[in-house]
């Protein structure tokens, strides 16, 4: 198993990261949110968008934490997450996320919520959001929808989450 290297995005990465997110995904569409978050004041919160990289310092996978809100109250929505291609089932995309977190939770954030596979995100800590009272604003699989605490002595809002406005939602 590889031990990948993870670190915070850098100006010189904006290109590569949009590569990554180009070829995990079948649209352009993930790529444009990840430039609409980062320009968007309100919603990027610098040292949360994390790369894994190969030995040689090439970022290869890449996970964002932004800024959304659960009835008011500050959270972080965690998405989009790639890894290239020929990357893919070796780790990197895992650890990106665990950076990712740590981070956050380093920073003093508590909720994040994940809309995503329901067999890949519980390794992180994630569970059901429907179980913390906490929702999407559209119809998704409730197993789909997971959201966890970063600090289980905190308390944590329930109710709708609000995306920024690059999610479209």
């Amino acid at each position: 198993m590889t031990t990948w290297t993870t670190r915070t995005e850098t100006a010189d990465d904006i290109t590569a990261i949009r590569d990554i997110v180009l070829a995990a995904f079948p649209t352009p569409q993930e790529a444009d949110i990840v430039d609409a978050l980062r320009a968007d004041p309100e919603a990027w919160i610098a040292g949360l968008s994390m790369v894994a990289t190969a030995p040689d310092g090439t970022p290869v996978g890449h996970a964002l934490l932004t800024r959304c809100h659960v009835e008011g109250r500050p959270a972080l929505a965690l998405a989009p997450c790639a890894v290239l291609p020929s990357f893919q089932r070796t780790g990197a995309g895992s650890a990106a996320i665990r950076a990712g977190l740590d981070a956050a939770r380093d920073m003093g954030e508590n909720l994040v919520v994940v809309l995503g596979h329901a067999d890949y995100y519980p390794r992180f800590g994630f569970t059901r959001a429907s179980r913390f009272g906490i929702r999407a604003p559209f119809e998704v699989p409730d197993e789909a929808m997971m959201a966890m605490a970063l600090d289980e002595a905190r308390d944590l809002p329930a109710g709708t989450i609000r995306y920024p406005a690059a999610f479209g939602v």
